[in-house]
């Protein structure tokens, strides 16, 4: 952290989450400096130079070990008082100055110590079970974190958090008891469907002017607190459970082909991320006109039709089997089950394209093993019985057509051509009334 930043931190106390409700004391402006004997060292005998100036957080000096027995009121009163004497003394000195740099780190960690001493570590469970949240201990000293409760930074180095293996809530352990919010993850559990209208406002007025969530006061002035709209939902939240989180929205990529992010509260966030791989979308059904307008959902639709008609060849097939090569879509599972399923997942990568090359691949990768590299699937092939003629035919080869009743599979251009019924169907059809008047003669 360069200087100005630590600088920065400093003026803004109310942003410094271990600070918060403290007043900045002292001059606006910069007075001629005090000599160094008008006030002490706020770290007697210690002096951080220029050269050895690194924001450590305190792990250059033992700022963090705890001394042999507790600490009292007055400890606590004592490091209230030379941070006061500390946050004048900056104020005072030269800006930019050496000793002004030096105190700011000093400033920082004697807040750091209060905040030790104001929250001292318990032994906390390493599962917590709260409102189907499912919380983990985190052992990571990171500082980079904020927490979902009190939207403060978590300080790995001296504060226990937890993180729900669910939805990745996370939050001090102090703020545990406050939750409110249920786990996205049951919600996505019981509720596995997405909301299909864009942005579905009903107003701050049928929200009684409060957060959709928290419940707490809320206006487009700002006043008490900041109104912001959720896309996804069209709900108004307060700032602490919208930070202006953008995400895709599923409604605006089926009705509109649109996949620029958009601002959501964070349960949206949260419920998006973890729905953007389940195939629940029928798009056939929601906006069948999609395929009128966007090629590329018509290439990928081919392609996954394909890999159905394959499919059968792989599961009786002992070579596929010991390769499998059907695990080469197992992270679109639904491609081996139906081809009208969608994951809003499977929706970007096809706008990307990256989606187009990938199923290409394996598609040309299973047909190379039926047509060319495994006898026993070249077996199961076709001969086109209305021509008679050409190669063996398989019913996902481009120039093929399938019969819907037997799937038999013929040249599409003599399948069109014929006027008459499929051979195949026509021979079944005999066969099953020979058997019949049998049955009849033998009663």
């Amino acid at each position: 952290m360069e200087y100005d930043e630590r600088l920065a931190l400093f003026r803004q106390t109310r942003l410094n989450p271990f600070d918060r409700g403290e007043e900045e004391d002292g001059p606006q402006g910069h007075k001629t400096p005090p000599q160094h004997e008008a006030r002490p060292e706020v770290f007697p005998g210690t002096r951080t130079h220029s050269s050895d100036r690194t924001m450590d957080l305190g792990l250059a000096e033992d700022h963090f070990s705890r001394p042999v027995g507790s600490f009292v009121a007055s400890d606590i009163e004592q490091l209230k008082l030379a941070i006061e004497e500390c946050k004048k003394l900056i104020l005072e000195l030269p800006e930019h100055s050496e000793r002004q740099k030096d105190n700011v780190v000093k400033l920082i960690h004697l807040r750091l110590k209060l905040q030790e001493l104001k929250d001292p570590e318990e032994d906390e469970p390493n599962l917590r079970v709260l409102l189907e949240h499912r919380f983990s201990k985190e052992k990571s000293k990171s500082v980079k974190q904020t927490c979902d409760k009190c939207s403060t930074i978590i300080w790995g180095l001296i504060q226990t958090w937890y993180t729900c293996t669910g939805c990745y809530y996370r939050c001090h352990s102090k703020c545990m008891n406050l939750i409110t919010k249920p786990c996205v993850r049951s919600k996505v559990s019981h509720q596995s469907e997405y909301e299909l209208s864009i942005c579905p406002e009903i107003g701050l007025d049928r929200q009684d002017y409060r957060c959709a969530e928290c419940r707490a006061q809320i206006s487009l002035r700002g006043v008490p607190s900041e109104a912001r709209q959720c896309d996804y939902t069209g709900q108004y939240y307060c700032s602490t459970c919208h930070w202006n989180d953008t995400a895709v929205i599923p409604a605006r990529v089926i009705h509109n082909w649109e996949f620029e992010s958009r601002k959501v509260c964070r349960s949206s966030m949260r419920y998006l991320a973890l729905m953007m791989s389940r195939p629940v979308l029928r798009l056939k059904e929601i906006n069948p006109l999609l395929f009128n307008f966007v090629e590329e959902l018509v290439e990928i639709r081919k392609l996954r039709q394909d890999i159905l008609l394959m499919k059968p060849y792989f599961i009786t097939c002992k070579e596929a089997m010991e390769a499998r090569l059907l695990l080469q879509l197992q992270d679109r599972q639904h491609f081996v089950e139906n081809d009208d399923m969608y994951s809003l997942q499977d929706l970007i990568d096809i706008s990307t394209g990256r989606l187009s090359c990938s199923l290409t691949e394996i598609h040309t990768t299973f047909a190379k093993h039926i047509k060319l590299d495994c006898e026993r699937c070249q077996a199961k092939g076709f001969v086109c019985e209305l021509c008679k003629e050409g190669d063996i035919l398989f019913p996902f080869d481009s120039h093929t057509s399938v019969c819907h009743d037997c799937s038999a599979v013929f040249h599409r251009d003599c399948y069109f051509d014929n006027s008459t019924t499929c051979p195949r169907c026509a021979r079944m059809t005999e066969r099953k009334q020979d058997e019949e008047e049998l049955d009849v003669k033998e009663s």
